[in-house]
């Protein structure tokens, strides 16, 4: 049998065809995940006047963009935090090894002097 020849369309990307339901599910879902982000993230799109597809792949992306935005600024945020925790606890580490390093000296020398006060 022979193969059936089926030509490839030129473009299937068509930024003035109007936005299928599927894709206004889509900015439907994304409008709410914005509503979560504060308010600096927010995109000036207003999703609910999009029509048509290349409406809708703008708003996508904004959206998209900015949600990764405030994750990479929060993860900052995060490792900003931790350091400045971590350098109090070293700080209070190291003043309580010098105390002790006193207090080892101190009563080490009481030993010796008091071991030899018996001696003689």
């Amino acid at each position: 049998m022979d193969p059936i020849i089926v030509p490839r369309p030129k473009s299937v990307r068509d930024p003035d065809r109007p936005a299928s339901g599927l894709l206004l599910a889509q900015v439907k879902h994304l409008r709410e995940a914005e509503k979560s982000l504060p308010l600096r993230y927010h995109s000036e799109i207003f999703s609910h006047a999009i029509q048509t597809e290349g409406e809708a792949a703008r708003y996508v992306r904004a959206v998209t963009e900015a949600i990764h935005a405030a994750h990479d600024d929060a993860a900052a945020e995060r490792v900003r935090r931790r350091t400045k925790k971590r350098k109090g606890v070293i700080e209070i580490a190291a003043v309580a090894d010098e105390a002790a390093e006193r207090k080892a000296k101190t009563g080490s020398r009481a030993k010796k002097k008091s071991t030899r006060a018996r001696k003689k």
